[in-house]
């Protein structure tokens, strides 16, 4: 006799509705991997990259890397680390957006950082379509060295690593991406094991770009950069006023004073 359980599980298959499909890998300008399912993004809306201040070197560098990737040649996985609210996943974005703007069939795809584990399943549907993708894992951060074993092995070293038209780009607070323990370094009977444990992940980009925490002049430029783009006229003083409340100087902190003012102002953003 059929166990009922088993039966009503039968049951609530058939009635339940089929799996959502993926999107069209070619159709759109970005799109969301959430571990299963591959979803177009509804408004990609990516800031210029004339707004972004303070950070030319880092643009060029990342815009020729993705041009290379954009045009189907050797280009680098990339970490973008350093100090929060600089500007990295805004240029990640922006750098993607000046390249479809040229015609170059690129994509984003962003990764949820807790499903790395079905990024094999992710590059078996980007694999030979005649677009490029930049694989984007955002604030990505990992407690211990072993939980960061499988992204090292997906981005060199693995069996199976990922297509060629697929490059991954990591955002980060953290240069290694891992915090350094000097007490774990201390008690490890061959300590530089252990550091090169937790610099393997890192060490595993091609390319590395670092973002700093901004002086006072560089937050003004950007808040006059985007306030300028706009029609929007500020107080200088006001702005840092805004800065210090919020005890950090950073892109970040520019556009939240920059949305302030377009409400002030009654406009939208």
């Amino acid at each position: 006799m059929t166990d009922p359980l088993a039966r009503i599980a039968d049951a609530l298959d058939r009635i339940a509705p089929p799996p959502p499909a993926d999107a069209d890998p070619l159709a759109h300008p970005a799109y969301v991997w959430d571990g299963a399912n591959l979803r177009a993004v509804r408004a990609f809306a990516p800031q210029p990259l004339d707004r972004l201040k303070g950070i030319d070197r880092n643009r060029d560098v990342l815009l020729a890397n993705f041009t290379r990737l954009a045009d189907g040649v050797a280009a680098q996985d990339t970490l973008l680390w350093g100090a929060r609210g600089t500007g990295k996943s805004a240029l990640v974005k922006g750098v993607v957006g000046a390249l479809q703007a040229q015609g170059k069939a690129i994509a984003l795809v962003e990764v949820m950082t807790d499903r790395l584990d079905t990024l094999p399943r992710l590059f078996a549907l980007l694999a030979d379509r005649a677009r490029a993708y930049a694989i984007f894992l955002d604030d990505l951060g990992f407690d211990a060295a072993g939980e960061a074993r499988a992204l090292r092995s997906l981005l060199e070293g693995g069996a199976e690593a990922r297509p060629a038209n697929a490059r991954i780009v990591v955002t980060s607070n953290r240069r290694h991406l891992i915090p350094r323990d000097i007490a774990e370094q201390e008690s490890a009977i061959n300590p530089r094991d252990s550091i090169d444990d937790q610099m393997a992940l890192a060490d595993r980009f091609g390319l590395s770009l670092g973002f700093h925490a901004l002086d006072q002049d560089g937050y003004l430029a950007i808040v006059a950069g985007y306030a300028n783009a706009m029609g929007l006229a500020f107080d200088p003083a006001d702005a840092v006023q805004w800065a210090t409340r919020r005890g950090s100087r950073s892109g970040r902190v520019a556009w939240h004073y920059v949305t302030e003012l377009a409400g002030r102002a009654g406009k939208t953003v």
